[in-house]
């Protein structure tokens, strides 16, 4: 069956600007995705920069190295409003999984912590290496949902460090009122939303939270993994962000 060349078949991350009428050396990865679904010259393809520009274009190749993409539109993305993903430093899978996730749900930004219980667990999410393969899983979850917004990864910190962030914090704890009746009006406004390791977080952790200004809210009867915790919790945030309470 012939393709049909009018419509965006894939979509890449391009770091950089995105204008009409430029055209886009792709990266290495870019070359290597192109070959992996067969996409050559004339196909059309989606661009997106990870900072709220998306961008049509077509391939021009004349020859196998000598690729670029030429760009006939571009349109910029409303970011939704923030919601910034403050994860326990665990197990490194299981961040990945949720770094996945979180870009697919629009995450504002990502920042790892260290809970006292984060020094048990290995082989554990931290350092350049492991920063480097969470950004890259990123990319990746961008260009599978076709999304225009990439969330910085922020320098990993210790829980006493992540304590005092400005706005609406909400952190996740079975003993805390539901997260529905945690959010309204504000939320619209942004959210920090902190999730403890396996284990919970500890009690004086917890209270130094709420010494600055975290508000304790539950998800259900059950206790979940953080990564499932972290996606749930943020779903409920974005029902709240689009009806807030008048």
């Amino acid at each position: 069956m012939e393709r049909d060349r009018r419509t965006a078949i894939a979509t890449f991350y391009c770091e950089g600007p995105l204008v009409a009428g430029i055209p886009v050396t792709p990266s290495d990865d870019v070359r290597n995705h192109l070959r992996a679904r067969r996409l050559g010259d004339g196909d059309a393809v989606q661009l997106t920069n990870g900072d709220g520009l998306r961008a049509a274009a077509t391939i021009r190749a004349r020859g196998k190295r000598d690729i670029d993409l030429a760009i006939s539109s571009v349109m910029s993305v409303a970011r939704q409003p923030a919601i910034h993903l403050r994860a326990p430093v665990a197990d490194r899978d299981r961040m990945l999984w949720l770094a996945e996730k979180a870009t697919e749900l629009e995450v504002a930004s990502w920042q790892g912590v260290r809970f006292r219980r984060s020094a048990s667990v290995t082989p554990r999410g931290e350092g350049a290496g492991f920063l480097a393969k969470l950004r890259a899983r990123m990319v990746s979850a961008l260009e599978q949902s076709g999304g225009a917004w990439l969330p910085p990864v922020r320098p990993d910190v210790d829980m006493d460090s992540a304590a005092p962030e400005p706005g609406l914090r909400i952190v996740l704890d079975p003993q805390g009122k539901s997260l529905a009746s945690q959010l309204g009006r504000d939320s619209a406004g942004g959210v920090t939303l902190l999730v403890g390791p396996e284990g919970g977080i500890e009690d004086d952790e917890l209270e130094l939270l709420e010494k600055n200004g975290w508000r304790r809210a539950r998800l259900g009867a059950s206790t979940l993994r953080f990564e499932t915790a972290a996606v749930a919790a943020i779903g409920v945030i974005r029902a709240a962000q689009e009806s807030p309470e008048e």
